[in-house]
């Protein structure tokens, strides 16, 4: 956690996280250089490096995009969404070789700026065997510029957590343009179908993944909670959930994580403060909740972080009935303390 701007510290995690990923992309490029060379004798040195780091930009891209999925559905993937950020940075970096290399070799010989000639040298709209593929390759380097740029903390607190998040959800715009920009690229240059395929199986991976999380996660929206009195609503039953856990409740159209710990119930707003990261995924350690994403951490009977951090979710008054807990579906400000259900008080056995 991060209360104010701080250069990133590197820990054994991020460490590690970040070496496994260099060497893996030094890796990808120094075999694809050595096998284009071999393949395809008569490619320049400029081409196999255009190759190599859009290639490897977009397999990285699909990557950072099938990691949030997969740790909704298995969260055995956690570890890899951790750093996620810095694998788009990587991604980033290697689109800007593979567009500053591309310009180079295909608008810097002209009397244009090469830039200008990037951006006006095919406007073939409406043509979709001759449509200007790579001014949407270079719309998408933007976005993905401007995500990088804002990857920091210190940027999502002063833009504050929904604008950032909004920002970031551009990812999905740049990976339609990439997708535009790569089959249409191949269109009108390549004829083995199998760069075509490859790519087809990654959107259907990508979008499938997807599907599949957000299918998962429904079920939790639209489970229907019965009345239980007094204004409560009948969440879910003591024992379903797991020690220093929670349960997931959908009541009036927001996510309630239920957190059982040391023979109490507590229930908080189920959206970390950070990036929106799902709370009743996480666990309580050293008596706070810990969200799964990036370890920001929330009192269970206040929803603030402890101090010197600031950040406050809602919290939920809750009651213990014939062993089922039953909730108050109006939150309460974020950081109102709420005093705990004792589940020994109630008779049930924990």
């Amino acid at each position: 956690m991060s209360h104010q701007y701080q250069a990133i510290g590197w820990n054994r995690q991020k460490r590690v996280y970040d070496v496994v990923v260099l060497t893996g992309v030094a890796l990808y490029i120094a075999l694809f250089i050595g096998f284009g060379a071999l393949l395809f004798p008569y490619a320049t040195a400029e081409t196999l490096i255009i190759r190599a780091a859009g290639s490897a930009a977009f397999l990285l891209l699909h990557v950072v995009l099938c990691i949030g999925p997969l740790c909704r559905l298995d969260s055995r993937f956690l570890p890899l969404l951790y750093n996620r950020r810095h694998l788009g940075v990587v991604t980033f970096l290697l689109g800007a070789v593979h567009g500053i290399f591309a310009i180079i070799q295909f608008h810097s010989l002209g009397d244009k700026d090469p830039l200008v000639s990037l951006l006006t040298s095919n406007q073939n709209f409406g043509s979709l065997p001759d449509f200007p593929f790579q001014q949407l390759g270079f719309l998408a380097l933007w976005i993905l510029f401007l995500m990088a740029a804002t990857s920091h903390d210190f940027w999502l607190r002063n833009l504050t957590p929904p604008i950032w998040k909004t920002l970031h959800m551009l990812v999905y715009v740049a990976y339609a343009l990439l997708i535009g920009h790569v089959t249409l690229g191949l269109l009108q240059s390549e004829t083995n179908p199998v760069l075509a395929i490859a790519t087809g199986t990654g959107l259907v991976t990508v979008l499938g993944l997807h599907f599949a999380a957000g299918s998962r996660e429904r079920v939790v929206d639209l489970k229907k909670l019965n009345p239980a009195g007094k204004g409560f609503v009948d969440a879910c039953s003591v024992e379903s959930i797991p020690e220093k856990c929670a349960a997931v409740v959908s009541v009036s159209g927001e996510r309630v994580a239920i957190f059982k710990f040391d023979g109490k119930i507590s229930a908080i707003s189920n959206v970390c403060r950070h990036q929106n990261g799902p709370l009743g995924e996480g666990k309580i350690i050293d008596g706070c909740v810990t969200c799964p994403w990036h370890g920001y951490q929330y009192l269970p009977e206040t929803g603030a972080s402890p101090p010197p951090f600031t950040e406050k979710v809602s919290t939920f008054q809750t009651q213990i009935v014939d062993g089922r807990v039953w909730i108050d579906p109006k939150p309460k400000a974020p950081g109102t303390r709420v005093e705990p259900s004792r589940i020994s008080e109630a008779g049930v056995s924990s």
